[in-house]
């Protein structure tokens, strides 16, 4: 108890001093809030509390001590405007030590056509921009009812030729509360040092006509910026209708550094622990609202089992966006 009521103080002081310096999009590297795992998307991303596979390294790394063997998954997100995000992760119980996992996010575009201010029809080159993060976490149950779980992500961005480069820490617990299923789920992420652009591009030649040299050489300044660091406190609680009917309810409040408070609910319904309907809604969004999904969890040989998950979520005014998931455990 004495372990747990330290790890929430850490947390709540964290979350005080992130919403000392709230500025609604503020914060770069964007692409470290798009969610991985089509099961929670269709969830509305009430995944804090539910978090129990390879994505738990995305949502709440105390989800990983869940991985009892081996497990790994790979999600491919359709995102808006044509960009993509990929994601992989790969996880391993040692018995008696804990859950070790790795994985890779990557984000992408196609090739843009570069225009200047005398070109705005175009230069006739192009330019490409692209994000990743590689992380390693680390997760364990402390007690019977209670685990831990931490991770350092190390985190690229590159527009054209200038790249930005940093390091990211994510923490989370997760405890069973012992009243029935419910479950209690914390995790702060993307906590960091600024960021800042550098590259050759930045460097210029400034026409001095008033100088003994005609120009010189100067250098474009840029502005650091802050990781999307994002506080995450949940509920989970499964109903059981029939030993092979169970519906898991969750609910989650979310404090982003760079935008106002917001929440989710989600639900999934599961039949057999083999077929499963999720649905979800987001609150105090811009655009996202509600999605929807279903997954299959079947055996292919052995201790092999193969889940398969898809969501679609309403981007308001963006339309929409897709998710699939693949992943294994054996």
């Amino acid at each position: 108890m004495k372990r747990l009521l330290i790890i929430i103080a850490v947390f709540a002081l964290a979350s005080a001093a992130s919403a000392g310096n709230s500025k609604v999009g503020s914060a770069g590297a964007q692409f470290l809030k798009i969610g991985v795992g089509s099961r929670y998307q269709a969830m509305g991303e009430a995944s804090v509390a539910t978090a129990n596979d390879v994505y738990s390294m995305f949502w709440n790394p105390a989800g990983l001590a869940s991985v009892d063997n081996t497990a790994v998954g790979f999600t491919n997100v359709n995102w808006v405007l044509d960009i993509n995000l990929n994601y992989v992760g790969l996880a391993r119980n040692f018995e008696g030590i804990g859950v070790f996992g790795v994985s890779a996010t990557v984000l992408s575009m196609g090739e843009q056509e570069i225009t200047t201010f005398e070109n705005q029809e175009g230069t006739g080159d192009t330019y490409s921009a692209s994000s990743y993060a590689i992380g390693l976490t680390y997760a364990r149950m402390l007690t019977a009812r209670f685990a831990f779980g931490g991770s350092v992500k190390y985190i690229g961005e590159r527009i054209h030729l200038e790249r930005s480069q940093g390091f990211a820490f994510d923490f989370g617990t997760l405890l069973q509360t012992g009243f029935r299923s419910l479950r209690l789920g914390m995790s702060i992420t993307n906590m960091g040092p600024e960021m800042k652009f550098d590259g050759p591009s930045l460097g210029l030649r400034y026409d001095n006509t008033q100088g003994p040299t005609g120009s010189v050489p100067v250098e474009l300044k840029v502005t650091p910026y802050d990781l999307p660091m994002m506080f995450r406190v949940g509920l989970a609680y499964d109903v059981d209708f029939s030993p092979n009917a169970r519906l898991t309810l969750a609910s989650e409040l979310r404090h982003p550094n760079d935008n106002v408070e917001q929440g989710a609910f989600g639900a999934e319904f599961g039949f057999a622990e083999k077929f499963f309907l999720r649905g979800g809604y987001k609150i105090q969004y811009e655009e996202e609202g509600l999605s929807l999904g279903g997954g299959l969890n079947t055996p292919i040989s052995g201790d092999t089992r193969l889940t398969v998950d898809y969501s679609w979520q309403d981007f308001g005014r963006l339309q929409s966006t897709q998710r699939f998931s693949v992943g294994f455990t054996f």
